[in-house]
């Protein structure tokens, strides 16, 4: 299974038949010395598709939305310069005592730095193991910073009296000068450790003059490369979590803020480094990304449409890459991880099991 990416200007999309969909895309071709726009059409199975992501200007019939909407297939819409806009999402999971579940454990100040300190861990262990992975036979200072911080997550909950911390019965009002501020201060140490090193991972630092992080807008074409696979990555995890029942917009190291989908926001943080970061530093590695790939317009830079294409090509191919599930022990792909990490969410929420495992690879 794969996703279909909808990114040619002007192009329509048609129902078809029952189980495909027909894409009408507009050609400029030269006829007899004249500019003349010629219609291709290319039919898709759906039985290919898991889902939809839109890309700018492209028009989606009616028929076509209800036919990826009756074959569970959500539709997610991302303006051209990589921004989410939202999500068609077919009909949500009827597992009411899940979502009870899950708002009980936003409430509770303990469960939640639990569940915080565990999404941070898991995201600064996969950092620095792919740290490790380019400095097979060095030993930076970063990486025994980073180790003290995933240590210093991984003491806190247990030492936190729960009878010391108040019920969040606001939500996210409270939080300052509690043990989930510590939390966020040491993901925030944990995160600059890391954008700082990640220029030593890439064999032409120089050329590509990465400052580190910035996001709103990412004022390098490192930056738009994090930025844009960051959202496809937070569009595969929130179609996850409603796969699996939860309500995207209810999490517990993100706050919960009006149209923001937290909780797909919490469990990405683990997959950051292994899917998009993986990727952008291979690309940049092999040369299949370049400098004028960009354009930069006030400032900002994004992907031109034709290195668009291989940097989605490119992501969509770490999705489908199987390894060897850390907890499970057999083989799957990273896009199957995403929704296995939302289920033992559910069980751990719902009391199945006894604790949350991060997703942390070897």
């Amino acid at each position: 299974m794969s996703t279909l990416y909808l990114m040619e200007v002007h192009s329509l999309v048609k129902r078809d038949t029952e189980d495909c969909l027909l894409i009408h895309i507009p050609e400029q071709r030269l006829v007899d010395g004249e500019q003349k726009t010629a219609l291709i059409k290319k039919r898709i199975p759906l039985i290919k598709v898991d889902e939809v992501v839109v890309l700018g200007d492209v028009t989606l019939t009616a028929a076509a939305l209800d036919l990826l909407l009756e074959r569970k297939i959500p539709v997610h819409f991302v303006r051209e310069h990589g921004s989410f806009q939202g999500s068609l999402i077919p009909e949500a999971s009827k597992n009411a005592l899940l979502r009870i579940a899950q708002h009980q454990a936003h409430h509770d100040l303990q469960r939640r730095l639990l569940l915080a300190s565990c999404f941070v861990r898991g995201k600064l262990s996969n950092q620095r193991r792919l740290l490790q992975r380019r400095f097979p036979n060095q030993s930076p200072a970063v990486l025994k910073d980073l180790a003290a911080i995933i240590e210093s997550l991984h003491k806190l909950p247990a030492a936190v009296s729960a009878s010391s911390l108040p019920r969040l019965s606001t939500g996210d009002h409270g939080i300052s000068g509690t043990p989930l501020e510590t939390v966020l201060g040491l993901e925030g140490q944990g995160s600059a450790l890391y954008y700082a090193a990640f220029p030593q991972m890439l064999v032409e630092p120089d050329i590509w003059c990465f400052p580190g992080r910035t996001r709103r807008p990412p004022t390098d074409p490192v930056n738009a490369l994090l930025s844009y696979g960051y959202t496809i990555l937070a569009n595969r995890v929130t179609g996850a979590v409603q796969l699996v029942g939860f309500d995207p917009y209810i999490g517990y190291l993100h706050s919960s803020g009006y149209g923001r989908p937290a909780l797909a926001l919490d469990l990405m943080e683990e997959f950051r480094p292994l899917i998009v970061d993986s990727v952008v530093v291979k690309l940049l590695n092999k040369h299949m990304v370049r400098r004028d790939d960009f354009e930069e317009l006030f400032g900002t830079y994004r992907l031109k449409k034709e290195p668009k294409k291989r940097f989605l090509a490119a992501l969509e191919e770490r999705f489908q890459e199987e390894i060897t599930h850390p907890v499970f022990g057999y083989r799957v792909s990273y896009m199957r991880c995403l929704e296995l990490q939302a289920r033992l969410l559910a069980k751990y929420l719902t009391g199945e099991i006894a604790r949350y495992q991060p997703f942390l690879v070897r």
